[in-house]
């Protein structure tokens, strides 16, 4: 049988191996030295801001599931109060049947002691005993009507309490995403604060001064075009308001925001429902391109409408950044562009 095994290198033993090994590893992490002691000292500043930059880009992205998941909570809690209310109705009107079903039953019973055939042969008037009858059959009838109706109403009540079982388990699953998400926000924003603390003052405060990505330029020339609509002029209104308010994750006002928290407080004040989070807020209005956005417009940013700020004119927004940095006026290109939409 041939052999596939790869033959030893003739007059290398174990320990020659070894030996070579070893010297080729401590040559390897001479050389990896050597280039990080040639590497760019301001390479390990602008590594740290990119890292903090994802990080807080990520929080954003957990922070705007977060709110989705609150926004779903709300939803649940409504169906299952709405489900139990419905439910002590249905034992409500249970209980009444049953009292009525059962009063009649026993009256019946009292007056019904005589066999109909004795009672029809003792009785002085035949005529009246028949007419009697006939309305015992019609109320034996309604009895057994009323019988399915009490059936029915005990099938329907089982149901409601299975939707209201149904509709808490949902919730506690929610809840359960909840405390999820928000784990992920705090552990990605910790993480943040850790990389900017440890940065040299002048760069950690570069990055509080600068927008997340630092592409100012990144947007089209903007005519300086009036508000989209009324309500558009008073979110505008609103949002100046809050210029300067620190943002506070999962927040939406008045003493904190976070992105979508912002805009959907900011039209509030202008008597406008906006969703909760960022990629519901993209889809509330009108798209319009980005070289027609209004005063009022919502603008998104990222692929996935991960963040999202309110177009102001002169190619500015004014949005929740991120932790540690308080409302305040961006370009409009600050990061891409996804959609602009107009409420």
């Amino acid at each position: 049988m041939v052999s596939h095994r790869r033959s030893t290198q003739p007059g290398l033993n174990r320990g020659a191996r070894v030996t070579v090994l070893s010297a080729a590893a401590a040559t390897a992490a001479a050389t990896l030295g050597a280039a990080t002691a040639n590497a760019d000292p301001q390479d390990a500043p602008r590594t740290a801001r990119a890292r903090v930059d994802r990080l807080y880009s990520e929080a954003e992205r957990a922070t705007e599931q977060y709110n989705k998941a609150g926004e779903n909570a709300d939803r649940l809690r409504g169906e299952l109060k709405r489900t139990q209310d419905r439910a002590a109705r249905d034992q409500e009107h249970l209980n009444r049947m049953r009292t009525a079903l059962g009063s009649a039953v026993s009256a019946q019973y009292r007056s019904g002691g005589l066999d109909p055939s004795l009672a029809l042969l003792l009785s002085s008037d035949p005529d009246t005993y028949l007419d009697r009858a006939a309305t015992l059959d019609r109320l034996t009838e309604h009895r057994a009507t009323e019988l399915r109706q009490l059936q029915q109403a005990q099938r329907s009540l089982a149901q409601t309490r299975a939707e209201a079982a149904r509709a808490l388990a949902d919730l506690e699953r929610n809840r359960a995403a909840v405390t999820r998400h928000k784990r992920t926000v705090e552990r990605k924003l910790a993480r943040a604060k850790q990389l900017l603390d440890a940065l040299p003052g002048a760069d950690r405060a570069d990055f509080e001064r600068s927008s997340r990505s630092g592409r100012y330029d990144a947007f089209p020339a903007m005519a300086d075009l009036p508000a989209g609509s009324a309500r558009a002029t008073a979110a505008v209104l609103a949002v100046r308001q809050a210029l300067g308010r620190p943002y506070i994750w999962g927040a939406n006002g008045p003493g904190g925001f976070d992105c979508s928290g912002l805009m959907q407080w900011a039209y509030a004040q202008a008597g406008v429902s906006l969703p909760r989070t960022s990629q519901a807020q993209r889809y509330a209005g009108r798209m319009v391109p980005l070289s027609e956005a209004r005063p009022g417009d919502l603008v998104a940013y990222r692929a996935d409408a991960g963040h999202i700020g309110m177009y102001v004119g002169n190619g500015q927004v004014i949005h929740a950044p991120y932790p540690g940095a308080p409302v305040r006026y961006d370009p409009v290109g600050m990061m891409p562009v996804s959609s602009v939409t107009r409420i």
